[in-house]
């Protein structure tokens, strides 16, 4: 009788063992997550990878791809900048200033009485920048090294900022909104140049590129103590939009208590 048992009882452990060694790897391969499968950034937060390139950029490279009658900012360039109706003896700063483009049209608007702030997180392209700006004879061009929490402009020192295609970049938009409409004299503008992210209408490189749309872009503005003015000029543009914002007078506000920052890293556009 015992013997009979102890055979029916091994074989019942046999029988487990068997099930678990065939059903073991099947349910495994179903719960346990792939380890090859790239993680997609949060819906409306920035890609982390996007601003790797600009750590060590090809300088010459970027010019090519930035300064080509290929881009829409750059075919449109003489339009944008006199739509920020310069005058002689402003102080402007160019945010994610990347080649200079903006950087060497504006100074030749506001003159040498005047002065423009050239605001990257890259050493290359401010050195660049300064290097052309020696060469063109423009003095009133003032690199500055910017992080992605802060532009690392004195308070009340611009009449305006400007933005073209790196907001977008902006890993903690926050701070950032804070810290420009700190270096904002009253009354001072904002203006911003974005891609128009528009699903079914844009293309696949600015529904992939591009965190949100432009109502969450000026809702973040908005949010940051700046108002959309209603009498900002046309731009004619078919990629991106063009948006002037002006420093409200009302206290900035204040941060969310406990609100986590990423650490600084390098951005542009």
């Amino acid at each position: 009788m015992n013997r009979t048992r102890t055979i029916t009882g091994l074989l019942a452990v046999a029988v487990a063992c068997l099930a678990m060694a065939l059903i073991g790897p099947s349910a495994v391969s179903q719960t346990a997550p792939s380890r090859t499968k790239q993680a997609e950034p949060p819906k409306g937060k920035v890609d982390p990878r996007i601003n790797a390139q600009f750590e060590k950029p090809d300088v010459k490279a970027w010019i090519e791809r930035f300064e080509s009658e290929n881009r829409e900012v750059f075919a449109r360039r003489a339009e944008i900048v006199t739509a920020l109706n310069l005058k002689p003896g402003m102080a402007v700063a160019d945010l994610g200033a990347g080649t200079g483009l903006f950087t060497r049209l504006m100074a030749d608007k506001v003159g040498a009485e005047g002065r423009v702030y050239a605001v990257d997180v890259s050493p290359g392209f401010l050195k660049h920048i300064a290097e052309q700006s020696r060469k063109l004879g423009q003095k009133q061009v003032t690199t500055v090294q910017g992080t992605q929490l802060a532009t690392n402009l004195a308070p009340g020192t611009v009449d305006l900022v400007f933005i073209c295609d790196v907001y977008h970049h902006l890993e903690d938009p926050e701070p950032v909104l804070a810290s420009i409409r700190q270096a904002l004299r009253p009354g001072g503008a904002l203006v911003l140049i974005e891609f128009d992210r528009v699903k079914g209408k844009s293309t696949d490189f600015v529904l992939k590129h591009v965190r949100a749309d432009k109502k969450q872009f000026f809702h973040e503005i908005e949010q940051a103590g700046f108002t959309l003015d209603p009498s900002q000029p046309k731009v004619k543009l078919a990629e991106n939009f063009f948006a002037r914002f002006r420093k409200d007078d009302r206290p900035p506000p204040t941060p969310a208590p406990g609100k986590s920052r990423r650490p600084d890293r390098g951005p542009r556009s």
